[in-house]
């Protein structure tokens, strides 16, 4: 098992040590990460995230329901705890404690979902479903809460609104919703519940730009990371035991709260069990919010991901 979890992770560290290299050889600059970072976030991830979400059958999402409300629940409790303990313990900026929690409270779905969950539930339709219904709940349930804040501070920054959130809270979700990282998952979850299937020329003209998503914003990474000297404080230690160990507890204790056992169970704990992912850390750069913590985070929680897979695997067995 700790084989199959290094065989998946191992593409991330090599994706993301070539950014690295890419980044210390100056063979990237800061125009070329600024492009970088728009085809990442307004083409590749709204493309493979649109591909995901339209492609899974609406009947297939409400049977997969109680996976969605264990992991919806187990992100917005961490996200909410962990951004509060950065505001009020870190005296984190906003815009810092957004990108921090949002890299830990979202997992990686999109890069280990299917490979962990395939070698110990096996490789089928289901577990296809199961990695598709998290990465849309992540998409569409996790990441506007960091956009928020994010055009929030922004706005204030710009002096467009000095008001209460509360005031500019309709503004602020309309920029959020016109992003392409947002309508892109959205649309396919709409035309998915009315059941408008996509012509197949239209899924396989834009397969190319979501099959370089991961790759893409693992690499944006990995050149952020290289203009930075990783440095391990207390928000970064706090941030890796939430995001390996307290997340899944939590994960744990719904399933628990309400009686659920079974592959849904496991499914629902390994998923949120897994690393670390790289959207706060992309979304923070397109928004010029730079957060050392957030990329320690990704680095170190990606390693910790080796000793902690397979201490979950071990005791959902009996679940």
């Amino acid at each position: 098992m700790t084989y199959i979890i290094i065989h998946a992770l191992t593409p991330i560290f090599v994706i993301m040590l070539l950014g690295f290299y890419a980044g210390k050889a100056k063979m990237v600059t800061n125009t070329n990460v600024s492009l970088l970072n728009v085809f990442v976030m307004d083409f590749a991830l709204p493309a493979a995230l649109f591909s995901a979400t339209v492609q899974t059958p609406w009947r297939g999402i409400l049977s997969q329901s109680p996976l969605i409300v264990l992991l919806v629940l187990s992100m917005w409790i961490a996200y909410a705890a962990l951004y509060f303990i950065c505001i009020k313990v870190f005296k984190k900026s906003p815009q810092d404690a957004a990108v921090l929690t949002l890299t830990v409270a979202l997992p990686n779905y999109a890069a280990l979902g299917l490979p962990i969950l395939g070698s110990v539930l096996g490789e089928n339709s289901t577990t296809s479903l199961s990695v598709a219904v998290s990465i849309a709940c992540g998409s569409v349930l996790m990441t506007p809460f960091c956009l928020l804040i994010l055009e929030r501070e922004k706005a204030r920054a710009n002096g467009e609104n000095r008001g209460s959130a509360l005031k500019m809270l309709p503004v602020l979700m309309w920029r959020s919703v016109t992003k392409p990282i947002v309508w892109g998952p959205l649309l396919g979850v709409l035309l998915s519940a009315i059941g408008l299937r996509m012509p197949e020329i239209v899924l396989t003209a834009i397969k190319p730009l979501g099959l370089s998503a991961t790759a893409a914003a693992l690499f944006l990474t990995g050149v952020i990371l290289s203009a930075r000297k990783l440095k391990i404080n207390g928000p970064v230690l706090v941030s890796c035991v939430t995001k390996n160990l307290i997340q899944p507890f939590i994960a744990w204790g719904l399933l628990l709260m309400f009686g659920i056992t079974g592959p849904l169970a496991v499914t629902a704990v390994l998923m949120v069990a897994l690393s670390a992912g790289f959207f706060g850390i992309v979304f923070g750069n397109r928004f010029g919010v730079q957060s050392p913590d957030a990329e320690a985070t990704l680095l170190i929680s990606s390693v910790l991901c080796i000793l902690t897979l397979p201490l979950f695997i071990s005791l959902t067995a009996g679940l």
